[in-house]
């Protein structure tokens, strides 16, 4: 078996409770971590803080993946279809600027390929992408309780509403790309 060839990269599409969800069951990927960047506020943030929209941070999840079994590109198309990159700082009923749709990039190669992909998912939407693309300065965690937490929480009702009919439309998306249930 080929060594693997383990990268990273962060995005933000609304609750990160969903985008989470959402990578843990594709291939290739070995790790999901809720959390948040592109802040401009001192120190750690709190869900509490960052939901107020003071902090400039954004919910995000910073994906380890297996380059070797699925590509940036490939997960950079599976983020922008399995959320509305075209909504100014809302996802659903989810609004403020903690819910923007962001790529923030870990390299320059990151930036082309991430460039190239906004530039094409253009032709599939009717509205502008409004997807922030921008360099990676801090990544902070989440606490523990927003790690893992559709997996925890199936039955909860925003899980049921929202997150659980989102992993529908990737099985029926991107069937292809799903590590085997």
């Amino acid at each position: 078996m080929a060594d693997k060839n383990l990268e990273q990269m962060t995005v933000g599409g609304g609750c990160f409770w969903c985008t989470e969800a959402v990578f843990n069951q594709v291939k290739g990927v070995e790790k999901v971590v809720s959390g948040y960047s592109g802040g401009k506020v001192p120190g750690t943030p709190t869900y509490r803080e960052v939901c107020s929209g003071l902090t400039g941070h954004a919910e995000v999840i910073q994906i380890t993946f297996d380059s070797n079994i699925v590509s940036f590109e490939d997960l950079l198309i599976i983020f922008m279809t399995t959320h509305d990159p075209t909504t100014l700082n809302r996802q659903g009923a989810d609004r403020g600027t903690q819910y923007r749709s962001v790529i923030f990039y870990h390299s320059e190669k990151q930036k082309e390929v991430a460039e190239t992909v906004l530039k094409e998912m253009a032709t599939y939407y009717e509205d502008p992408i409004v997807t922030e693309l921008s360099s990676l300065e801090k990544f902070h965690p989440a606490e523990d309780n927003h790690q893992d937490y559709y997996a925890k929480n199936q039955s909860q009702g925003y899980c049921t509403a929202v997150i659980s009919p989102k992993l529908a439309k990737l099985r029926k998306m991107h069937s292809e790309k799903l590590k085997s249930l």
